[in-house]
């Protein structure tokens, strides 16, 4: 088990670093949109905050398979994954992140959805502008938290 241990909370750290690079490219694109009316950067601005939200999704998928034994399942198994890193499960792991983070990280979730089903032309910029201009605050949260849990993993 402390081998499994050990690897979740590497696999924290350096996917950390891939999720920030998304953060950075969303804010580089949004700025582009803003700059230029050009829609074609909100294309990249979706893809990337949805990265930044698949990449936190990998990391609670780790921390569910690893320390809960149990993946949610179902239409909405997405929504359930975040609630349940918002919970300590007794006996086995504090809650991941906060009920704060898990309410910001919940707009990230709902727009994942978006990406996946809807042309990337009929993006709308009213939409995708507070989370892009969110995503670094949302990101830190969610870093902050997510390095605290694999400080307590690696007290096992």
């Amino acid at each position: 088990m402390a081998n499994r241990l050990t690897k979740l909370s590497q696999r924290i750290r350096l996917e950390l670093n891939d999720i920030e690079r998304a953060v950075t490219r969303a804010q580089a694109a949004w700025r582009e949109y803003q700059a230029s009316g050009n829609d074609l950067y909100l294309d990249s601005v979706a893809l990337n905050l949805h990265s930044f939200y698949n990449g936190i999704e990998r990391l609670f998928e780790g921390i569910a398979t690893t320390l809960d034994n149990r993946l949610p399942d179902g239409h909405n198994w997405h929504k359930r994954l975040l609630m349940q890193m918002a919970q300590e499960v007794a006996g086995i792991r504090p809650a991941v992140i906060s009920d704060v983070t898990r309410d910001t990280l919940d707009n990230y979730c709902r727009f994942r959805h978006v990406v996946r089903n809807i042309y990337g032309y009929r993006l709308d910029p009213a939409q995708l502008q507070p989370l892009a201009e969110a995503v670094n605050h949302a990101y830190e949260q969610a870093q902050q938290e997510l390095i605290d849990f694999a400080n307590w993993v690696e007290q096992f």
